[in-house]
Order: C-alpha cells, then structure tokens, then sequence
C-alpha cells in the first residue's frame, strides 16, 4: 500500500505546479519516508491528493523517473528505487565515496589468496611475470543491493585480512600500511555481464556493466595496486569535469 504523503502546493509561486510536485516527492524519496521499494498512489489519486491536473502530475513523475528515483513497472505501478550512485573520477575508493556521500557501504569478500602474477598484472605492477601477488575479489553494497563487483591485485609485501577487507575500503588499508597514494591511470568502457556478474550483482543476464581498471601509485612512482572493478550501469555511473583551453 502506497504512503498517503501530503504536501503543499503554492499556486502563487512562480515555480511550476509539477516541479513542485516534483521535489517534494524527491524530499520523501531522500529523507526515508518513501523508502526503497515502496509504490506510489497512480496518477489519478495524486492529482485528486493535490487539486493537480493529470498531465502535471505526469510530468512530475517522469522528472523523478529520468532522475533514476523511480520506475514504472507493468502490474506494480510506480516504485521507489534504490539512489543511483553517482561518482567523481578521484583518486578515492568505492568505500570511501559512498561513506562521505552517507550511504552504508558493506563489503563481502569472495576470496583472498596468493598466486603468481600473470603477465598482463605484472606488466601493469611493475613485477616479474610469476612474483608472488595478493588477489582479493570483493562484492561491494549500498543500501543492502549490490553495487560492484571488485577484483584487486597487490604486491606480495602486502598482507591483508579478510576482515581488514571488509571493515575498510582497500585505499584505507593502503593507507594504514604506510603506502601514500599520489597518482592512477584509469581506463572506464562498457559491455554485458557474464552470467556469474550478473548473478552477483542482482541483475538479468546480459545485463550492461560499467568497467573500470585503475592502476595506483605511490608517491615515488611505484605502482601499488591493480584492479579491475564491474559496476551495474542501472545504478552507478561516473562523473568528471572537462575544462576548455
């Protein structure tokens, strides 16, 4: 059942009827009394709630649905969903963005072990094909869905626990072990989930996944970490500034 929210609309105000609308129902989105999940009364009730013509009160929630905050399911309705994350291209963890966003990050880790270095991660570490490396494969969450799906490649020194995996981000680790993070090359594409990822990360096969591999230094130039992260393109995308010269 859909929460009779009440609000209310200034008709003197020069904002529009259905920004109005809009933003209020945004406010009860991001301030919990509209949770993750929950449905919203059909068009006709709302624009009965609220003395709104049918087409302003469309037009509201297609702002909302366009924003990501909603979805129209056929048979359900309109529902609530989960935020989507959105993430400035830094020198910053997963973990550490969404913390100072406010969110709950929570951490799975799927494996932690030794292997020698193939190749192409040597290449990218900096190491002799075969040194010994530490491999860890994490399942990364928001608000109890899944999020990202991460796999991660350091020197042999390292030595992390699973519990320091999933307590803390990995650049918090790094950190804590005397490592100063200074630069990364990173490199962001696209393509469709395998059916393990897509398992995984809570989404239909063949779904569309965002990848990013990031290589990061330390500040005397010594790269310090590889890795190699998928995130679900329904919920997550990248941001950066661009400026002209």
């Amino acid at each position: 059942m859909a929460p009779a929210l009440m609000f209310d609309i200034d008709r003197s105000s020069p904002t529009p009827l259905y920004f109005q609308l809009a933003r209020a129902i945004e406010g009860a989105i991001t301030g919990g009394a509209l949770p993750a999940g929950s449905r919203l009364d059909n068009e006709l009730l709302l624009a009965q709630r609220y003395g709104l013509s049918r087409p302003t009160v469309r037009r509201a929630v297609q702002e909302l649905v366009d924003k990501g905050l909603l979805v129209r399911k056929r048979g359900v309705g309109t529902q609530v969903i989960q935020p989507h994350v959105s993430r400035s291209v830094e020198l910053t963890s997963l973990y550490e963005d969404l913390a100072r966003s406010g969110a709950s990050p929570t951490t799975a880790v799927l494996s932690l072990e030794r292997v020698p270095a193939p190749v192409d991660v040597a290449g990218e570490l900096d190491l002799p094909e075969g040194e010994e490396l530490v491999v860890v494969r994490r399942l990364r969450s928001s608000g109890g869905e899944p999020l990202a799906l991460m796999t991660n490649y350091l020197p042999g020194r390292f030595m992390p626990t699973v519990e320091d995996l999933t307590e803390r981000g990995l650049y918090q680790y790094l950190r804590a072990a005397g490592v100063h993070l200074r630069v990364a090359h990173q490199r962001i594409g696209a393509r469709m989930a395998r059916a393990e990822e897509a398992r995984l990360l809570g989404e239909p096969p063949r779904s569309a996944v965002l990848t990013m591999q990031r290589t990061a230094f330390d500040d005397v130039g010594q790269p310090v970490e590889f890795g190699r992260h998928i995130y679900r393109a329904s919920r997550y995308d990248f941001e950066t500034t661009l400026v002209g010269r």
